[in-house]
């Protein structure tokens, strides 16, 4: 029974009774060793009872450095249902728990990075959702802080993602003690379990050590105890009535010296056998026993430690401890050369493989060349499973090598793996020790690659992009006086692997200036690559698409198509090396070659599994869309793919997407979601980070373009102008917005604050010589004046605007025509431009334009129209999306795995659609969109 924690148990219940209505839902209990949160959890479970389906699992400390450790173990009832998993998530999972070995069928991508990540956890939503499908399931996971950190991502984001299908999520996580303290912000509703009240304190201690415990003693116990569960039941077994424990000891050193009193009573032998049990991760009899025997140990040497209820025996013949700090007293307790006998006889009981490698690993006292390169396929193998893990397979690898050449390449593999998992300090220490243990110029430049991806995600951005040059021309030299080879493969350096580096100098430089992006290009464009090489195609295209936008010469740009087929001949990996070029087709306004590449490119990924690209790829993609006046693709691509970006961690494409849905929000009128996603942006950046978040030059255009649709010019004017005339002058966003500050400039009455980046955007139209582009240019000509130049100008800038399809620009040149119109007491003809100007506006749901059209069309005394009711707007874009979908005739399991969904979520969405769209069932959706 438990006492005290009614609150906790509430919100328990509030969990299992949303799971029951086919909601699904989380929950973290956080609290100090002992607080009680295990209790909770087998609690919960009771509670549960035969109504719910429970899968259990529990972080192990030693199984940190196993990717999917914990994944596997609370996912091994469902694996028979694997086949239902849409194909790169079955196989991701596969690969994950080592069912397969990571190869690609054809026509999909192969494991890599954050992208198998991704797809590891949409395989645990999947799996959870149907091993919910005939009853809610209670999934619990006890010891968060000691789970591995691959499964711990896969859980987090099927948790995000989990909304219709009877999950119940239940965790707990320790925050005290111990060398690490867990205190990672989850993203999960947390309850934190806190001490005991005096009263339930004393319940649970008389409980325990019974009623007749003299009041002295029962009061230093509570006084000891602090109202901690685990200490209230453990000191009085340790000190006993009279003694004292070591009450100047933190309360989880005091539990730890308790468990050892209470290990020490036992035999010597059940000692041993405990400590091969602690030592081995998973507790599997049938791993512990060999061992053990291996030891001179039996299986009935287990039978004190059961007796006096130390350890239970599972039905799945697991060793579970009464506790996680018993575990925790064993193994320190032991000598170390008795650890290390314990670890070798596990390794001898297990089959060859990852574990088997760690615990050899774990006993090695000397360089041994055979282990280190078991561990470094142990690194390569989780590298391959999406998995962390591997920096620390390498760096190992690289302590039991004996030879110093080669301690120093898996030092830099280390380091590189390091970057890949995110942690940058340890990959910048890594790096540090690796180069002072070389000189070769291709070993430094890999290092400095490191150091850069570092700085770049802390936002250092010049300083990235300093290294990176550096690194290339270091790889570009060695290339050309053939003096070193690779430290990584002993291969040959080549000039592709500087240009892969400038291309990443090129996305540091973009953020640092004008001056370092032209930089990166100009050594870009001298690089000696061979025709056929695959990074050629990008190499020739990316100075001939920016330096002209930048005002420098540059050759012929050619069409994108051309660029992407060539390099598709040359073997480049579609989509991942076409990635950036996407992107640059924006930067000279080739939007409708954006559209039709980054269409593809997205289509491409999804098919694959590809999933890592896909937030850039989309946040290119809707910005063309929303350029072509397709607001609501714009959206819905762009809300997808925050989504993605945010499961990834991929911070840099979070602010720039929640900026660019502020922008969407600022178009139609939504003030709080424009304000709040701006101030997300802006607020989101990586680890560390220093500089201005990546979004921010799309979030001042957002809240800029929310003061122009409210009528609030002074704060429009100061914002573009920063924008416009800033360090980011030459982002896509401010160049595009050049024209809100011409038009937000002239209504102050100070045209002159617009002139500079005016001139700017005139020579940026010319360099992008676009019709639409002309438009805006002739548009600002108008605003500008003088005023009776303004009439050709804007005639003209109507004209262009009818031979592209950009109807929110085109309606918004009307509308400052019509207003000019009337203000020349040319009512009659205003009243056309304003109504047609009206009506789109109404059709893109612009609801600011809207009303200023429609305040204007009333002034000329011309009645103007109510706006329509559509119901596609009453529609949320993830339910529009569905919509749309199932209109198409794709099934819900088809568009669960689309879009990265549960087919119970998508039936929840299409159902929540129906009465807005004024239907009943799927066949009439094709009616109504």
């Amino acid at each position: 029974m438990l006492y005290g924690r009614e609150h906790e148990q509430a919100a328990v219940d509030d969990l299992l009774a949303q799971a029951r209505d086919g909601r699904s839902g989380a929950l973290l209990l956080r609290g100090e060793a002992g607080i009680g949160k295990t209790a909770l959890l087998d609690d919960a479970v009771e509670r549960a009872g035969k109504a719910f389906r429970v899968i259990r699992a529990a972080g192990v400390e030693y199984e940190a450095e196993l990717p999917f450790a914990g994944l596997s173990l609370l996912l091994a009832s469902g694996l028979d249902r694997l086949d239902v998993l849409p194909g790169p998530q079955r196989r991701a999972l596969e690969t994950a728990f080592g069912l397969g070995d990571g190869s690609a069928e054809p026509g999909t991508a192969p494991a890599a990075g954050a992208a198998d990540r991704l797809l590891v956890g949409l395989a645990t939503l999947g799996l959870l959702a149907e091993l919910a499908a005939e009853r809610p399931l209670l999934c619990v996971i006890d010891d968060v802080q000691w789970l591995d950190k691959a499964s711990l991502d896969a859980l987090l984001l099927a948790a995000r993602r989990l909304q219709a299908e009877g999950v119940a999520l239940l965790l707990a996580a320790r925050t005290e003690g111990g060398a690490a303290p867990f205190d990672r912000r989850l993203g999960l509703p947390e309850l934190r379990v806190a001490a005991l009240a005096d009263a339930d304190a004393t319940r649970v201690l008389t409980e325990r050590a019974g009623p007749d415990l003299p009041a002295a003693v029962r009061d230093r116990l509570l006084a000891e105890a602090a109202g901690n569960p685990l200490a209230l039941t453990e000191l009085p077994v340790a000190s006993g009535p009279q003694a004292h424990t070591a009450a100047g000891l933190p309360l989880t050193s005091r539990l730890l010296i308790a468990f050892h009193g209470q290990v020490t009573g036992l035999p010597p032998a059940t000692q041993t056998l405990l400590l091969v049990a602690a030592a081995e991760e998973s507790g599997e009899l049938d791993v512990v026993l060999p061992a053990a025997a291996a030891l001179g140990i039996g299986a009935e040497h287990l039978t004190p430690a059961e007796e006096t209820g130390l350890v239970t025996v599972a039905p799945d013949r697991r060793i579970a401890f009464r506790h996680p700090l018993l575990r925790s007293a064993i193994l320190q307790r032991a000598p170390h050369h008795q650890r290390l006998t314990v670890h070798r006889t596990i390794a001898e009981a297990l089959p060859e493989g990852d574990r088997r490698t760690w615990h050899l690993a774990l006993a090695a006292t000397a360089p041994d060349a055979a282990l280190a390169d078991a561990l470094e396929r142990t690194a390569v193998r989780t590298g391959r499973r999406g998995g962390h893990g591997g920096a620390a397979a390498y760096e190992r690898a690289a302590r039991l090598t004996p030879d110093r050449d080669g301690a120093t390449r898996r030092l830099v593999l280390a380091a590189e793996a390091a970057t890949e998992e995110g942690e940058l300090t340890r990959a910048e220490a890594l790096a540090d020790e690796a180069a002072a243990r070389t000189d070769s110029p291709f070993a430094h430049a890999l290092l400095d690659h490191v150091r850069a991806t570092a700085h770049f995600w802390r936002g250092s951005y010049p300083t990235a992009y300093r290294l990176l040059l550096d690194a290339a021309l270091a790889v570009d030299h060695s290339t050309a006086d053939g003096t070193a080879g690779g430290a990584a493969d002993g291969a040959a350096i080549e000039p592709a692997h500087a240009a892969r580096m400038l291309f990443q100098a090129f996305h540091a430089a973009w953020y640092a200036g004008e001056e370092p992006v032209a930089d990166v290009l100009d050594r870009l464009a001298a690089l000696p690559l061979a025709a056929d090489d695959p990074v050629a195609p990008l190499a020739r295209y990316l100075p001939a698409a920016v330096l002209p936008a930048l005002g420098r010469p540059a050759a012929a740009l050619p069409a994108a198509r051309e660029a992407v087929e060539a390099a598709r001949r040359a073997g480049a990996e579609s989509p991942a090396d076409l990635v950036q070029l996407c992107g640059a087709t924006l930067i000279l306004g080739r939007d409708e070659e954006t559209v039709d590449l980054g269409g593809e490119l997205v289509a491409e990924a999804r098919a694959k599994g590809a999933l890592g690209v896909m937030p850039t790829l989309q946040f290119f993609l809707a910005e063309a869309e929303l350029f072509h006046g397709r607001h609501a693709d714009a959206e819905l691509t762009a809300t997808e793919a925050l989504a993605l970006a945010q499961d990834t961690g991929q911070h840099q494409w979070v602010s720039q997407l929640s900026a660019l849905l502020a922008y969407l929000a600022a178009l139609d009128g939504r003030t709080d979601r424009c304000t709040d996603l701006a101030a997300t942006s802006l607020a989101t950046t990586g680890p560390q980070t220093a500089a201005p978040a990546a979004g921010h030059p799309w979030a001042q255009w957002a809240l800029a373009l929310h003061d122009l649709g409210q009528g609030r010019a002074a704060g429009a004017a100061d914002r573009l102008h920063a924008l416009t005339t800033g360090p980011h002058r030459h982002h896509v966003s401010a160049t595009r917005a050049v024209p809100d500050l011409v038009e937000a400039a002239v209504r102050l009455g100070t045209p002159d604050r617009a002139a500079e980046p005016y001139e700017r955007f005139a020579r940026w139209t010319a360099a992008a010589d676009r019709p639409w582009a002309e438009a805006l240019r002739l548009r600002c000509q108008a605003l500008l004046g003088p005023d009776e130049l303004a009439e050709p100008a804007y005639l003209a800038a109507l004209d262009l605007h009818a031979t592209a399809h950009r109807p929110f620009e085109h309606a918004r040149t009307a509308l400052l025509y019509g207003e000019w119109l009337r203000r020349t007491r040319r009512r009659t003809d205003a009243r056309p431009h304003l109504t047609a100007a009206l009506e789109t506006f109404d059709r893109l749901a612009a609801h600011p334009w809207s009303t200023r059209a429609r305040t204007e069309l009333s002034a000329t005394g011309t009645p103007a129209p109510q706006a329509p009711l559509t119901p596609l707007n009453s529609l949320t874009p993830q339910e529009l999306q569905i919509a749309r979908l199932a209109a198409q005739g794709l099934t819900n399991r088809d568009i669960a795995a689309q879009l990265f969904l549960s087919p119970r979520t998508v039936a929840h969405h299409l159902y929540k659609a129906y009465p807005k769209l004024g239907i009943t069932s799927r066949t009439a959706l094709l009616t109504v969109l």
